[in-house]
């Protein structure tokens, strides 16, 4: 692949995860600040401590919220569009748009899903001040092992299928994948900082609602950045066609 089609994949891709980030931050609006409110209302209720607001909770949940999710789906579209450079035509004979597909749901599992399982996401008023470093430290341990099992589970599987099959190269993959992650599930520690008297339906609905954003980001980037992604592969002819009969562009 030359450099040009890696530069308007690259732009395609910031483009698609620009626009992926417009869905998540709806969905981050209308299911997730509830629930953020309803923490801090919480935190509120049962602190003795007031500290004056920096920056105003009505600026947090909208200027300052899209801007994060903006600049983070931006971020990500350009990082994935490159590993889908590397990617395609190396993970099977698979169309530009489920390249794309199975690249987003494949990333969502590593760097989602499975440090969320291990480390879920709280709101505010959960979580002990002192341990938010050894917190982050650990969540960003579990992504990262977890990406780079999924990398070697995929190496594994391409070098399983000659002799296994296909089918049964993936299984023993995913298997072996499976197995990697729960064991970092059990050697990594366990942290519990949630509050005994804390509403377990706030907590609960927090993390839906992350987890939906989420889930939003990643198909919303997946199906977009396919559709680009296949029209910058497979170029449309610069004629337009009429009753089955080509008809020349215009002068």
């Amino acid at each position: 692949m030359n450099s040009t089609t890696v530069r308007n994949l690259l732009v395609r891709g910031m483009l698609a995860g620009l626009a992926a980030g417009v869905l998540a931050l709806v969905v981050a609006y209308f299911l997730g600040e509830p629930n953020v409110d309803k923490a801090i209302g919480f935190e509120a209720a049962h602190s003795h401590e007031h500290e004056m607001e920096i920056v105003s909770r009505s600026l947090q949940s909208t200027a300052g919220l899209a801007t994060g999710v903006l600049v983070y789906g931006v971020a990500f579209g350009g990082i994935a569009a490159l590993a889908y450079c590397f990617a395609l035509g190396r993970v099977g004979r698979f169309t530009p748009r489920a390249t794309a597909l199975l690249l987003s749901g494949c990333a969502l599992l590593a760097v989602y899903v499975v440090p969320f399982l291990k480390y879920p996401a709280n709101p505010p008023a959960v979580g002990n001040p002192d341990t938010i470093g050894k917190r982050t430290t650990l969540y960003f341990l579990m992504m990262l092992l977890s990406v780079l099992l999924a990398i070697a589970a995929t190496f594994l599987g391409k070098r399983l299928a000659p002799s296994l099959g296909t089918w049964w190269a993936t299984v023993a993959a995913i298997g072996a994948f499976a197995l990697a992650v729960g064991l970092a599930y059990a050697f990594l520690p366990v942290i519990n900082e949630v509050p005994g008297d804390f509403p377990a339906t706030v907590l609960w609905r927090f993390r839906l609602s992350a987890l939906a954003i989420q889930v939003t980001l990643w198909t919303g980037f997946g199906l977009v950045f396919g559709e680009l992604a296949d029209r910058a592969l497979n170029p449309r002819p610069a004629t337009a066609t009429a009753a089955g009969r080509p008809v020349p562009a215009a002068n």
